[in-house]
């Protein structure tokens, strides 16, 4: 069986430890590191080579947006398969979610989605596959209906 190694990108450190404990109860699943922005989740992503990121939108200094998008481009630039990065907000589906999808992001999720909907889509996105919160598809659609529409 395969390892899926996790990166946790957050700013606040009680809500990565919550994540860590339900990801490395798992059997299939592991925390290999921790950020606290998204500047560090780059350095510390070339350090550990995640499978799959976590990442929170709104954090202090860089965001989920640029973590994300420097993630993906530090693993290209490197010649290495890019981990898929699930952005988690507590917001529905914004603007800010919609830009780190067009970033790369393979997932959007709520930070109130039920653990076991958690692990699920991180086994989603490593399996090649996109994942989007329940409650946020009629926004997603709506706005995928709205540029096809400009």
């Amino acid at each position: 069986m395969s390892i899926i190694r996790v990166l946790l990108v957050d700013d606040q450190p009680l809500f990565r430890r919550g994540v860590r404990m339900l990801v490395d109860s798992q059997p299939d699943l592991t925390v290999v590191g921790e950020a606290g922005d998204g500047g560090e989740a780059v350095r510390v992503a070339a350090e550990v080579r995640p499978d799959v990121v976590l990442m929170d939108i709104r954090m202090p200094r860089a965001d989920g947006i640029t973590g994300t998008a420097g993630i993906l481009h530090a693993a290209e630039q490197a010649g290495r398969t890019p981990p898929r990065v699930i952005v988690l907000t507590t917001f529905d589906l914004d603007d800010a979610a919609l830009r780190a999808i067009r970033a790369g992001a393979s997932g959007f999720l709520l930070k109130d989605a039920e653990p076991e909907f958690l692990l699920a889509a991180i086994r989603a996105v490593h399996g090649g596959h996109a994942v989007v919160a329940p409650a946020a598809i009629g926004d997603l659609l709506a706005h995928v209906g709205d540029a096809r529409d400009a």
